[in-house]
């Protein structure tokens, strides 16, 4: 069965064990010709199998694998090669003690486990309806003309082989370099979608309406204010626009469900001695100190505030109102693409490399403090404050690596540059989540040093999307750069 060809009739093929067939001749004939082979292939030992004319082949790079370990099955009724230079790059993958030295293990245990169901270079069935293939060079393998020392040409060798064998193949990757290859070798190439969202019509989480005066009026006149036809999900603002005939004036309202409003609390209109710039960080403000709203996500270009404003409340809602013990901040260790460890000093010390934007953000937070008397301000300096903070562990700096498999309980956790995370790590980040435990998450989808992530694959777009309409979240999308104006002008215009 190696070497058989498809034969298609109408929309159905069957696998017959023959070498070749006549090139051409009229539809009729062709079931004379073909019903006696089809008999053959029926009566002999070897099973047949069905195919549907649009059956693909898709070929998976290592990186899809590591950035899902169960990706395998997301390809429905289709055939999976996974080829041999995956499996040796996962080998090399799996001594890690980060999150792909994790998803390598798991890959790997659970080709293992599919090996039950018959052979791998054969092909086994998965629950889904499809095939998973392990598949090696073989001496009838045609080079594309690429050097096979990288594997990720020999991946692409093999996807090639069988494009040109005749099969439908796709190369699944989230590497555009090898995408790019595989499209100048003429094979369809594209990237993992299961975990992807479309970035352009991410949520805002906010709108605008047009009321009359009158309901307007009847809206400020009561706390909670039923209108049919109002807001999409909870959480979500809304501007409401008074007609053109009654002036400019507008007021802002929360969703608490489809159809009813609420005014945005007064208390929150000043936070640790900050006030909101713009009405994206008045709604965030408004998230962030509501301890109902278990998780939030803010989404901004750079200077609009993201993280300043999760530190302000976190501050606000731990030392002043005691809704939680300590705030702990932690970012994913991106640039250098190198753990913690090479760096010199304690943890503490390494993290404080990678934790500099926090403490820049707690210097002008604790700078602006005016709590206290006078007298006790002028005797301490702002960084004695951010000492005495650390020291009695009521702001805590984490490394990710450090925060899986604990449980965090009654805790406000800013997880800062969360789009350099995939969806997955995001999963287990906030599933650490204790009772009374707050998660904020801030990013910019346009600044993602994460080779494998994209604006619509990252973990913070995916949990903003797939979260919404939960009355535990919410979301606001930041526009307007408030840090300078040489900030904004660079922001926008470089």
């Amino acid at each position: 069965m190696a070497n058989s060809r498809r034969l298609f009739i109408g929309s159905i093929g069957l696998m017959c064990p023959i070498q070749s067939c006549p090139k051409t001749f009229r539809y009729g004939k062709f079931f004379e010709w073909a019903a006696p082979m089809c008999r053959i292939a029926a009566l002999s030992t070897t099973r047949v199998r069905v195919y549907s004319h649009m059956d693909k082949t898709f070929v998976l790079d290592t990186n899809v694998l590591l950035h899902n370990a169960e990706c395998v099955e997301s390809f429905e009724d289709n055939t999976v090669v996974v080829p041999m230079a995956v499996i040796e790059e996962l080998d090399k993958f799996k001594i890690h003690n980060d999150e792909l030295g994790r998803n390598a293990r798991q890959v790997i245990r659970r080709l293992d486990a599919v090996r039950s169901e018959g052979s791998l270079r054969d092909g086994v069935p998965l629950p889904n309806g499809g095939t998973l293939r392990i598949m090696t060079r073989t001496e009838q393998m045609v080079s594309p003309g690429l050097k096979e020392s990288s594997p990720d040409n020999r991946i692409l060798a093999l996807a090639y082989f069988l494009h040109k064998q005749g099969d439908n193949v796709v190369f699944v990757s989230k590497d555009i370099n090898a995408r790019l290859k595989a499209d100048a070798l003429g094979i369809t190439a594209t990237d993992f979608q299961k975990q992807k969202v479309n970035f352009d019509e991410l949520t805002s989480g906010y709108g605008e309406t047009v009321m009359s005066a009158e309901k307007i009026g009847a809206f400020g006149k009561s706390e909670i204010f039923e209108a049919e036809g109002l807001g999409d999900y909870p959480n979500q603002f809304l501007l409401l626009k008074r007609d053109r005939e009654n002036g400019k004036n507008s007021v802002l309202a929360r969703v608490v469900e489809p159809g009813i409003l609420k005014h945005l609390s007064k208390q929150h209109d000043k936070v640790w001695n900050i006030r909101a710039r713009n009405k994206e960080q008045r709604m965030a403000l408004e998230l962030l100190m509501d301890p109902t709203v278990q998780i939030v996500t803010l989404v901004g270009k750079a200077g609009t505030g993201k993280t300043l404003l999760a530190l302000a409340a976190g501050l606000e809602a731990t030392l002043r109102q005691h809704q939680y013990d300590r705030i702990l901040v932690s970012r994913p260790i991106i640039p250098l693409g190198k753990d913690i460890g090479y760096l010199p000093g304690d943890k503490e010390e390494k993290l404080s490399h990678w934790m500099q934007p926090i403490f820049d953000n707690l210097t002008y937070l604790l700078r602006e403090d005016t709590s206290g008397s006078s007298k006790t301000r002028s005797k301490k300096t702002v960084q004695d404050r951010m000492t005495k903070l650390l020291n009695d562990n009521i702001v805590s700096l984490e490394a990710l690596t450090y925060i899986r498999g604990r449980s965090i309980p009654r805790q406000y956790v800013i997880i800062d540059e969360a789009q350099n995370l995939t969806p997955h790590e995001v999963k287990t980040i906030v599933s650490r989540a204790g009772e009374a435990t707050k998660m904020v998450l801030t990013g910019d989808p346009y600044q993602i040093d994460n080779p494998y992530l994209d604006a619509s694959s990252n973990g913070l777009t995916y949990a903003a999307e797939h979260l919404k309409g939960h009355a535990i979240h919410g979301h606001v999308t930041l526009k307007t750069s408030e840090r300078s104006e040489l900030a904004a002008i660079a922001a926008e215009y470089l």
